[in-house]
This record gives C-alpha cells, structure tokens and sequence, in this order.
C-alpha cells in the first residue's frame, strides 16, 4: 500500500468551540471520531480546515468559533510533510484579526499559509452542491482553487475588494454625481483581476472534465456520460464592454451585475442538466463523482496525496457508492466522523486510530473496544 508523504501528525485545540483542551493523534491511514451529534466530532475536522486555509468549512466568522465565556482560542496542528515536521500555529482573537504562525515564524497573509497542507472537505452539504444556489459552486471552485494556487488566491482577494470598493463608490454617486469619473479605475483593475479568475477557474473545470467521466462511468456502471459546464457570467474578451454596457443597471442597483462573482457551473448527465431534470439519486452521485475528481487532480497537481476529512457522509451513501469512495481513499490519510464504528468493521481498509467524542472531549480507545460499544 502507498503511503502518503503528506499527513497530520496531531491537532491540539484551546478554547475551541466546545472543546476547553484537546488534543488528537492521527495514524498514516483511516482515523475515526465516532459519537452521537452535537458532541464535537465536526469541529475537530473544522479546525484542520482553519489550520489549513485560514477559514472556517461552515463560513463561519472567527468570533463565533472561541468557546463561550473566552477571549480567544488556539489551534496548533502538526503535519509532516516528505519526513519533515511542521508545526502550524492559530490565535483565534475576539476583537482582532487571527495570528498564524508556521514552525513559529508569524507570516501576515494567508496565501503564505496555502500549499503547506492540502486538504478536501466532504461533508452531507455537499451531496446537495448540484440543486443549491450558484455560491456554493463558486465557493466550490474558489476553495479549492485557493488551495492549489497562491496566485488565484491573490487574485481572488483583490477582486473582492476591488468589488466592495467598486460597490461602494456607486451607492456614493448615487448621492455625489460627480464621483462618477473615477469608476473608470475601478473597472480596468475590477477587468484586470476577474479576467483572471475566468481563465483559471475555466482550466480548472477543463482538468476535473479530464478526469471525472471515468469516475461518474463507473459509478453507474457506464449508463451515463457526465460533463461539467463553466457558466462564466462575462468572459475575458468581453467583461470591459459588459461593464461599460450595463453601467446604468449597476447605478440603478447601485451594486455590480456583472463578472465572475456572478459564475455557476452546470452538470450535464447524457446531455440533460442533472440540476432541473436529475434524480436526487443522479444528483448525489454526480456530487459524489465530483468530490472523487477533485482528490484525483488535487494528487496530480501536488504530486502527492491531500488529506481527506469525511464528515459523517458514508452514512448518506448506500453500499455501492460507499464502497466505490473507499477503494478512492485507500492510500490517502482520512479523518472520518461517524455516529457509530460498527459500519467500518466489514470494510477493507487499514484503521489507524479510534476516538470517542463525548462533549467535547476525544478519548482513544482500542479497536477492540470500539467494536463492542464501549
């Protein structure tokens, strides 16, 4: 069996939502977090996602991660990497922007964190990816672009707030009418940025096409072709002339109608747009089809395999798909939450570590012990 060069060694956790102090060791393989709801299985993953990209998998903003009645919290997570250990420090604050540090060397923006640790999120939201509103598309795309582009991610944030500030100087000339010269410097940088996010998110979906009809073929046994489609709002060529064009339905609105903010992708089962026509069987299989492509070109982009961290989603899959994305993770370190052990038993796979969480606290216990319940 092939062993990442890539995998976390532990996460140890301060103040963290409902976790006063924990920590986790995680084994090469398959690592397990089993328990009943609401305990705190998901917010260990939440927070190798943090230590990974900056950001919470939920959206949700750093003050409401610190656990109640705190100040702030701490995440330190240790993940080795082609034999090397490296120690990611995060100080969530209140009041103050976050700290992040790695092998104790702060850095001060967060692209300088992405690359050091690859990891992909799997969670029952994202079975619903294809029939929810185009921003959990775009967000799909830009969290995962983000991760494997330092350079997206700069263009990505520059765009944002070229947006804001764009967004914000029309609500003005609503007021002030002469302000209306200077959007011209908001366009050429607004053009300059989002052209780019078009070109790399349209290669983006140009490589998971490459890889994701063999995935989809296989899960259903050859009966359906599946292809992804980038629904760009505005294109490179055409994105200045739009602007311009529709210059009195953002004043109108006084908000920005057009550019990549605006993007979706569609997914196309034999020709037919699995969103309006598609079974919640053909929609969740096609979501299922897309998170095995993405850890495919994630393994081909970095040479090396990411960390997968499934959130009590084998449940939400029967047997066959269950057992298809099991043969995916063989060789990848993969955190799983789960409501109980017994379903991984049967399963071929090498199982590392086994934890009970209980209200916030993570207890390891044997294999043995997980099997009989206790």
């Amino acid at each position: 069996m092939m062993v990442s060069a890539m995998y976390i060694e532990s996460i140890e956790l301060n103040n963290y939502r409902n976790y006063r102090e924990v920590k986790v060791d995680f084994g090469r393989n398959t690592n397990i977090l089993y328990g009943n709801n609401a305990q705190g299985k998901t917010n260990i993953l939440e927070s190798i996602y943090m230590a990974a990209t900056t950001k919470s998998h939920r959206g949700t903003k750093d003050r409401d991660i610190i656990r109640i009645g705190e100040d702030e919290s701490h995440i330190r997570l240790f993940v080795n990497k082609k034999d090397v250990s490296h120690k990611i420090d995060m100080h969530l604050r209140k009041n103050k922007n976050k700290g992040v540090a790695i092998d104790g060397i702060p850095i001060h923006r967060a692209m300088e964190l992405y690359g050091l640790l690859n990891v992909i999120f799997f969670s029952p939201e994202d079975l619903s990816i294809i029939k929810n509103g185009p921003a959990e598309r775009r967000r799909f795309m830009d969290l995962e672009l983000c991760q494997i582009s330092r350079l997206y991610y700069q263009n990505l944030s520059s765009y944002n707030k070229i947006l804001n500030q764009r967004n914000n100087l029309l609500k003005q000339i609503y007021y002030d009418k002469s302000l209306f010269d200077t959007l011209d410097v908001w366009n050429m940088q607004l053009v300059d940025y989002g052209s780019r996010i078009i070109k790399e998110r349209r290669n983006f979906i140009q490589m998971i096409n490459d890889i994701i009809g063999d995935i989809h073929g296989r899960l259903t046994s050859g009966k359906e072709k599946l292809e992804i489609i980038y629904e760009f709002n505005v294109d490179e060529d055409n994105f200045d002339r739009i602007l311009q064009e529709k210059m009195d339905t953002d004043l109108r609105y006084s908000s920005t109608q057009s550019g990549p903010h605006r993007d979706d992708i569609s997914f196309m089962i034999n020709g037919i747009d699995a969103r309006k026509y598609g079974s919640q069987g053909q929609q969740r299989t096609v979501a299922l089809s897309l998170k095995m492509a993405e850890i495919k070109l994630v393994k081909k982009i970095i040479n090396d395999n990411p960390i997968l961290l499934l959130d009590d989603v084998m449940s939400e899959l029967d047997t066959s798909r269950r057992d298809s994305l099991i043969e995916e993770i063989r060789d990848i370190q993969t955190i799983i939450t789960c409501t109980g052990y017994d379903d991984f038993i049967k399963e071929q796979i090498i199982i590392n570590n086994v934890y009970s969480v209980v209200e916030g606290t993570a207890t390891r216990v044997r294999t043995e012990e997980a099997q009989n319940g206790k």
